[in-house]
């Protein structure tokens, strides 16, 4: 014959109670909180449009790498192809430099321009991924 003794049984269940309380406590602190309501009025859903999206980085990066672009395309213009003129014939501007009936100056200028903003973008690019910049 058992023997029940009430003494654990009240113990158990005093433990039983205190279980299922943490574990509400737990899952109300794992519950994910309601998303926040959508904001109202033009100016309020512009700033959350803003900030969701990142456009105001995006349109300042454009912005630099049009600046960046005319500043290559100066120092192409400007530097390297005066340089360069002095491997051709003497009189003869790069810009306006025919191979036959073809002119290759303008070509051959926005290659150079070409070639110099993307090395200098990948090296921003590695620089960014050094540092772990996202």
């Amino acid at each position: 014959m058992l023997k029940w003794d009430f003494k654990y049984q009240a113990t158990m269940a005093a433990t039983d109670d205190e279980m299922l309380a943490e574990l509400r406590e737990i899952k109300k602190l794992l519950t994910p909180a309601p998303p926040p309501p959508p904001p109202h009025g033009l100016v309020n859903e512009f700033r959350a449009f803003l900030a969701k999206y990142g456009v105001l980085g995006l349109a300042v990066a454009f912005i630099l790498g049009v600046y960046l672009g005319n500043l290559v395309k100066a120092l192409v213009t400007d530097l390297i192809l005066p340089i360069l003129s002095y491997a051709l014939p003497s009189g003869t501007n790069i810009n306006t430099y025919m191979v036959g009936p073809f002119g290759i100056g303008d070509f051959v200028n926005n290659v150079l321009t070409f070639i110099i903003v993307a090395l200098v973008i990948f090296l921003i690019v590695k620089l960014a991924t050094q540092v772990k910049v996202k």
